[in-house]
């Protein structure tokens, strides 16, 4: 799908209103999916040309209550919604409305994302790991890992020895 300038839609939505021809036709001519033009239709019913300027938000939890409540009070569509909202992509609200239903109120809360930072309290744990060396659980650590690398060393062993007795050894002639 081809992404279009705010000017086109506009023009296009323009064009539909002065009543000339069908949003079917219309959405043909400029290659775009009906029920996109659609929305496009409602959204400068309800915002005017304000309706296809880009906004990128990250919606609060009280919000995205608001917004499924009047959907469900007031029965609107999901793009009828969206376009009431000014929400971008009709999509969102679809996965609102899932979390909403499958894990409640809890699950339309933000989320941080990316990677999360490294605190000073982590860096903290490593040097306080680091002067105590000598207490029990470092020793134990140590044990552990001794323990794990003869056990390596011995099975490395083992595995040399039985390719040198190995009867299918090839030779070079």
């Amino acid at each position: 799908m081809a992404k279009f300038k705010s000017s086109e839609k506009l023009k296009a939505v323009k064009q539909y209103l002065d009543g000339n021809e069908s949003y079917k036709t219309i959405a043909k001519l400029i290659g775009v999916d009906n029920g996109v033009f659609q929305n496009w239709i409602r959204q400068y019913e309800y915002h005017g040309e304000k309706a296809f300027e880009k906004c990128y938000t990250t919606y609060d939890l009280q919000f995205k209550l608001d917004v499924l409540n009047y959907m469900y009070e007031q029965g609107t569509s999901i793009r009828e919604t969206a376009a009431i909202f000014h929400i971008q992509a009709p999509s969102t609200i679809i996965q609102w409305k899932k979390q909403y239903e499958t894990n409640g109120k809890d699950a339309l809360k933000l989320k941080k994302k990316g990677r999360p930072s490294l605190k000073k309290d982590n860096q903290n744990s490593v040097k306080k790991q680091e002067v105590n060396e000598g207490t029990i659980e470092a020793l134990r650590a140590e044990n552990e890992r001794l323990r794990m690398e003869n056990a390596y060393l011995k099975k490395l062993n083992a595995l040399v020895q039985n390719k040198d007795k190995s009867p299918n050894k090839t030779r070079l002639k």
